[in-house]
């Protein structure tokens, strides 16, 4: 790992590699943090780069995110093949299977269960039951959804 992260640190030089309690991409001072002795380091570390590679630095809707996360992982893969490491695809696929959890829990309405869309950062509409619902801002919580007639 720590040979990987000196290539890492001499291909990206604007970039900072700092060991931390787990992955993370942080845009506002180039910082990628990442966790040594967890499982899946490699590719976690792999995946921060490709968010960081991708210029990402936000998003406005839940599935702008999840298309963010689909991107960094594609590069996270190619990063993996140029610097000749080995990478799980199944573990790629758990991560992104999480995202997508999230957001199917998210978009589904309280009131009738079935999908609804993101009208805004907060709130998604349901085009069956015209329901509109709050959801939390936090990409890490629970998905509480509190609804809201029109």
């Amino acid at each position: 790992m720590e040979e990987l992260v000196l290539k890492l640190q001499r291909d990206h030089p604007g970039l900072l590699f700092k060991p931390g309690r787990s992955h993370c991409w942080s845009p506002e001072n180039g910082r990628i943090s990442y966790g040594r002795m967890e499982e899946h380091s490699i590719e976690g570390l792999l995946h921060e780069l490709g968010h960081a590679r991708m210029g990402h630095e936000g998003y406005v809707s839940d599935i702008e995110l999840l298309q963010k996360e689909v991107e960094a992982w594609e590069e996270a893969l190619q990063l993996a093949r140029l610097y000749n490491v080995t990478f799980d695809m199944d573990h790629m696929e758990d991560c992104l299977d999480t995202y997508r959890d999230w957001l199917y829990k998210r978009s589904m309405c309280p009131n009738c269960l079935g999908t609804g869309l993101q009208k805004d950062h907060r709130h998604y509409y349901c085009l069956n039951c015209t329901q509109v619902w709050r959801v939390t801002a936090s990409r890490f919580c629970r998905p509480y959804r509190r609804s809201k007639q029109l």
